[in-house]
């Protein structure tokens, strides 16, 4: 079982196994409804809009965000069943849209279904 994350902008590896799961709660820019870049959309699992307007990807939020992202996923956790079921199967890939490749959901998201998983 392997999370690993990637932008929606990078052109998806022929040869990457697995399932992509985009996790953004708004579609991505300039991507075509018929993209081939993720297999699904898992929307629920993303930040509230709230929080998502509230971090606007400011790394000095970042600790605080995680820790209210987080509390977001513990009072819902039946949005991680189909990423959970997916990564059961085998590699998942979580599909994000921030210009920001450290500090977002995505991030957060993978290290919390690698908790679970172990």
């Amino acid at each position: 079982m392997s999370v690993s994350i990637r932008r929606v902008y990078e052109e998806r590896p022929p040869d990457e196994p697995g399932t992509r799961i985009l996790v953004d709660r708004v579609w991505p820019r300039g991507i075509r409804k018929e993209s081939d870049r993720f297999d699904e959309w898992v929307r629920d699992v993303a930040p509230s809009d709230e929080l998502r307007h509230w971090f606007g990807h400011d790394p000095a939020k970042w600790d605080e965000f995680q820790r209210r992202y987080r509390a977001e996923i513990a009072a819902h956790p039946d949005a991680l069943q189909p990423l959970l079921a997916a990564a059961r199967k085998g590699a998942l890939t979580l599909v994000y849209g921030a210009k920001d490749e450290e500090h977002n959901q995505a991030v957060v998201l993978r290290d919390v279904l690698n908790e679970r998983l172990t």
